[in-house]
């Protein structure tokens, strides 16, 4: 059978950080959605998504296509449900489809063209940028769960004070020492070559991706994901990091989401609760204006190939896209547009998509990866896609 990993009907809702990948790349829990479905059917899959990401996320078809929408994350019974689907038919939720069987991936999914079949038991679903953070616990011990079953743990060096040492898995290549680990509130997964400095505090749950860094006594509590080569220091509670995105210093970083090849300067601080405790609004892209989360605790989504200066303060519920640089003192905006640079103070203007592209071949080659014309032509079109925001010079 050949898996298809689809967008959806939830794309525009989880900008910005599908302005650069699928829906199905994003990063909850120890690993991203698309991850999580090769390891539970045992098989590669691949993306159904926009025409400018298909060369970075192509799209492989065959005679029998098993399209699965990339909000939702596996579990047993909803694997169990998609593997019993036959041609023509399609597994459908409250929002519409799950799945479906085709031999025609030309056309878009229409209900009435296959035979409905309803699954109502529960499952994860990723349809805000909110739910990134806020079922990351869930989601991290779903993980966990899937990925150290019927393995060995490294052993925990015993220069750690340690709670719960059943639930802490540390992979081969990890160093942890001088650390206090408490896994009785989440289990500490600590990837391949991950390195977790001394005097570090952690309070589970916590995925340290492979070759992650934890800063010298960083603390850590809430269901906190750093996703490969990320660096993270200072305060962090519930926050995600997909990969290669640095909060190496001190200050708060609470209830957020990174993208991938952020940067956030030292002693810079994210609120995560308004001072009138009122429910956080967040802007929506698909809307134009600031959508309801009902979460009382929500702080900055970031995407990809974001930046900012020392000092930083963000409001409560920020929304940032891609490529900006934001800097200087004051509370910015809490919608700054993909491509924007500058800040509260001085005012934004537009970070031209050629110096952007200087600064992502910089960062990318500090990690010995390499900003290549794929890369450029996706943020090009995201340069273009975003315009309608930037109402500045």
């Amino acid at each position: 059978m050949n898996y298809i990993l689809s967008d959806g009907y939830h794309r525009e809702d989880l900008y910005p950080f599908t302005f650069t990948r699928p829906v199905a790349d994003i990063r909850v829990g120890i690993l991203t959605i698309r991850e999580k479905w090769e390891k539970w059917l045992d098989a590669s899959v691949s993306f159904q998504t926009e025409e400018y990401l298909s060369q970075k996320f192509p799209l492989t078809t065959a005679a029998e296509n098993t399209v699965i929408n990339g909000s939702y994350l596996p579990n047993k019974t909803l694997v169990e449900a998609i593997r019993n689907l036959n041609m023509g038919e399609a597994l459908i939720g409250d929002e519409g489809y799950i799945a479906y069987v085709t031999e025609n991936l030309e056309t878009g999914f229409e209900e009435s063209g296959y035979t409905a079949i309803l699954f109502e038991d529960e499952v994860l679903t990723i349809k805000n940028t909110w739910d990134i953070f806020s079922k990351n616990a869930e989601a991290l011990q779903a993980d966990f769960d899937l990925v150290t079953q019927g393995r060995t743990s490294q052993p925990i060096p015993d220069t750690n004070q340690v709670k719960s040492p059943e639930h802490i898995f540390i992979e081969e290549g990890a160093t942890v020492d001088f650390c206090i680990l408490n896994a009785s509130t989440g289990p500490i997964y600590i990837g391949k070559n991950a390195l977790m400095m001394e005097g570090c505090t952690v309070r589970g749950g916590l995925a340290l991706c492979e070759g992650a860094i934890l800063k010298m006594g960083a603390k850590i509590y809430g269901a906190v994901t750093a996703g490969p080569g990320c660096k993270l220091g200072g305060e962090v509670n519930n926050a995600v990091l997909f990969a290669n995105s640095n909060k190496g210093h001190d200050g708060f970083l609470g209830n957020s989401v990174l993208g991938e090849w952020c940067n956030i300067g030292a002693d810079t601080n994210t609120s995560n609760l308004k001072n009138n405790y009122a429910p956080v609004r967040l802007w929506n892209y698909k809307t134009g204006g600031f959508a309801k989360t009902g979460l009382q605790f929500c702080g900055l989504m970031m995407g990809d190939h974001s930046k900012c200066g020392i000092n930083v303060m963000f409001n409560t519920g920020t929304v940032v896209g891609v490529s900006a640089n934001i800097f200087g003192s004051g509370f910015p905006r809490n919608f700054i547009p993909s491509f924007s640079w500058g800040g509260a103070t001085a005012g934004y203007t537009t970070f031209k998509a050629n110096k952007a592209f200087e600064v992502a071949e910089a960062m990318m080659k500090r990690r010995n990866m390499e900003f290549n014309e794929t890369e450029a032509q996706i943020l090009q079109h995201v340069f273009e896609l975003t315009q309608q925001w930037r109402n500045f010079s």
